[in-house]
């Protein structure tokens, strides 16, 4: 059943065109140009995980101290979705305690799991441009390739 405004309309819950093309920009900005892309030497954690439905292959690397992450970087090959999301993700990282990695990557994996509300939570930052994604389930795995390394790098530490 649609819904219809007090005038009688339906009212248009798409995605409007213009914050579709900003969206596309960003990702393919974090793509073309990736964060936080470079070996770290002296890490503390690091995993590699891969995609074999597509290809993709992601690495993450992590310098923990005192239980915030103080360097995180990436590497692999993927499609633009898991290359800007990895970019994305270690961008948001950057000096957060492993709590707060934790609460991000699940309300990053609630956004890709379709949940509105996580689509418009502002602390997500550019990372909510992959909300499209969710439409997408062969594209979900993609983006929450890193987002996977990430947690099960953590998640011994958090708990």
């Amino acid at each position: 059943m649609d819904e219809t405004s007090q005038n009688g309309r339906p009212i248009d819950r798409s995605v409007p065109s213009s914050l579709y093309q900003l969206f596309q920009e960003v990702i393919l900005d974090h793509y073309r140009r990736p964060r936080n892309k470079s070996p770290i030497e002296d890490a503390t954690h690091r995993i590699t995980l891969n995609n074999p439905l597509c290809g993709d292959v992601v690495e993450v690397v992590l310098v923990v101290e005192n239980d915030r992450i103080a360097n995180v970087g990436f590497g692999g090959k993927g499609c633009s979705i898991s290359m800007a999301s990895a970019s994305m993700m270690t961008h948001q990282l950057m000096g957060k305690t492993l709590a707060e990695a934790t609460e991000l990557t699940s309300r990053f994996t609630e956004m890709l799991h379709g949940d509105p509300d996580a689509a418009e939570d502002e602390t997500l930052g550019d990372l909510r441009a992959l909300a499209g994604v969710s439409k997408f389930p062969v594209r979900i795995k993609c983006a929450l390739l890193c987002w996977n390394c990430l947690d099960e790098l953590i998640e011994p530490e958090s708990a």
